[in-house]
């Protein structure tokens, strides 16, 4: 009696360690998923075809990582010069409507200065390396004036009241991706915040536009949780922003 007793409390047991499932991992909100490069990791090598599609070229590219597409802003490129696409931003299944056909998985970004040069190695220096952009350096940038004036910390701290309100922030512009989906990306830093929090950065739509390491002041309404598809989600963002200069 004793035997079977064990033997039923040792089934019982195994029965429930093998129902409980680990739940999968969650990606949090504002993270692009694991396929898409983050800053910095840049694309390089030889161009295998070009597909034109004004106001961009799409590039299939031999990269270390395998062969991929890319798209930039139009330029006068040779198949087999070595291009270097920065600040890449992965978009899956993305329907280029000029083209008439879906792309699996396509990076836009912008070339590097000597891609768009004609002759000579495209997207290098005459020593033969890749030049990335310079890393933007931010410091403590002033505030935005206005009632509506917020710092980067101070949207992320306040997020949940200022839904749907307009907002007024200063910063300095340490990436920038132009036209996808219709809209420019903007991400803005003003010294504040906390970078291991990801609270010392803030994404921005707008249909104007901006350079790298310009301070510029936005004006726009703050969405939170939004999806905007292929992975790109965001916990916190300033949409159909206007651009102030001053």
């Amino acid at each position: 009696m004793r035997r079977a007793l064990s033997l039923l409390l040792l089934a019982t047991a195994v029965v429930g360690c093998q129902s409980k499932t680990p739940e999968p991992a969650k990606v949090p909100l504002g993270q692009a998923p694991a396929a898409a490069p983050a800053t910095g990791d840049d694309l390089t090598g030889p161009v295998l075809e070009q597909l034109n599609a004004p106001p961009y070229i799409y590039l299939r590219i031999k990269t270390s990582k395998g062969e991929v597409w890319a798209a930039v802003p139009g330029a006068k490129i040779e198949n087999g010069a070595v291009v270097t696409v920065f600040n890449p931003m992965l978009m899956t299944k993305f329907e280029s409507k000029s083209l008439k056909r879906t792309f699996d998985e396509v990076y836009f970004g912008t070339l590097a200065p000597a891609s768009a040069e004609a002759g000579g190695p495209a997207g290098k220096s005459p020593a033969g390396a890749p030049q990335p952009p310079a890393q933007v350096a931010v410091g403590k940038v002033e505030k935005a004036t206005g009632a509506d004036a917020r710092t980067v910390a101070e949207l992320w701290a306040e997020k949940a009241s200022l839904v749907g309100k307009t907002v007024s922030i200063r910063g300095t512009v340490v990436k920038y991706n132009e036209g996808v989906m219709g809209k420019n990306w903007i991400h803005l830093q003003d010294g504040s915040g906390d970078a291991k929090q990801g609270t010392n950065d803030i994404t921005v739509t707008s249909l104007d536009g901006a350079a790298r390491g310009e301070t510029i002041t936005i004006k726009g309404t703050v969405r939170t949780n939004r999806d905007f598809g292929a992975g790109y989600s965001y916990a916190i963002i300033v949409e159909d922003a206007k651009v102030v200069r001053k």
